[in-house]
């Protein structure tokens, strides 16, 4: 069977995450050591942005074939939700993924030094607003991508563009949501850094963990819901309808 072997997926989705991270999470330390202490200016935050959008585009044509290259929780459990994806393997995917942020937390201080964990690490944090604004925020970015995600897999969707276009999405989805929240949009992009930030001994609001992570989570499966009920045609049903007649039988 051409088909990878569970290890060998959440091998993927762990050294994905720890790309994600490192190269899109990285670049807020690496800039701002070169800017010192000087606010990021509009373009600073456009490379920023790049550099999250860029490690996408590299990770799914990487990875895509062996695990579907999730590298997000919102999308795996979004995935689950709208039965495309096994909830039997959510658990395994989640845990790689958040392995992967860690690891690529880990890989940022080794590369930058102690320096970027005194700098934040690139943790996502919010600052004197309120909750729902930051909540708002996070699901509107994490709802933008994962429904762009939907839009790609579909099976009329035209082949060989899921990379570029969930990337730029990526890139787009960051620019007005970064200056509120940080822009996670991802709760592996969320736990990791704020995990390995903790342990360098750096200070973290770990308060608002639940508020990223529920905001993104929910956006996730209210994307897929969505794309679901707007995209779906007869035939979908019918393969819906044979595919569970399929299962009754074998059971």
């Amino acid at each position: 069977m051409d088909e990878n072997r569970m290890w060998q997926r959440l091998a993927a989705e762990f050294l994905g995450t720890a790309f994600l991270v490192f190269v899109g999470v990285g670049s807020v330390p690496a800039l701002a050591m070169a800017r010192g202490n000087e606010p990021f200016t509009g373009s600073e935050l456009g490379f920023i942005s790049l550099s999250f959008g860029a490690v996408v585009i590299g990770t799914v044509y990487v990875f895509g074939y062996i695990s579907g290259n999730h590298i997000n929780p919102a999308v795996t459990v979004a995935l689950a939700a709208t039965g495309k994806f096994p909830w039997r393997d959510v658990p395994g995917y989640l845990g790689a993924q958040v392995l992967g942020a860690v690891a690529g937390s880990f890989a940022i201080i080794a590369v930058l030094g102690q320096h970027a964990s005194e700098l934040g690490l690139g943790v996502a944090a919010y600052g004197d607003i309120p909750v729902w604004q930051a909540f708002t925020a996070e699901f509107i970015g994490t709802f933008l991508l994962v429904f762009t995600v939907f839009g790609v897999i579909h099976r009329k969707a035209a082949p060989g563009f899921a990379g570029i276009v969930i990337g730029f999405i990526v890139f787009a989805a960051i620019i007005p949501v970064a200056p509120v929240t940080g822009a996670s949009i991802n709760p592996a992009r969320t736990t990791g850094p704020m995990l390995v930030q903790s342990l360098m001994g750096g200070t973290v609001a770990w308060e608002q963990w639940p508020v990223y992570v529920i905001a993104e989570l929910a956006a996730g499966v209210a994307a897929g819901l969505l794309f679901g009920l707007i995209s779906r045609t007869q035939a979908d049903r019918t393969s819906l309808t044979e595919a569970l007649t399929e299962q009754e039988t074998r059971a």
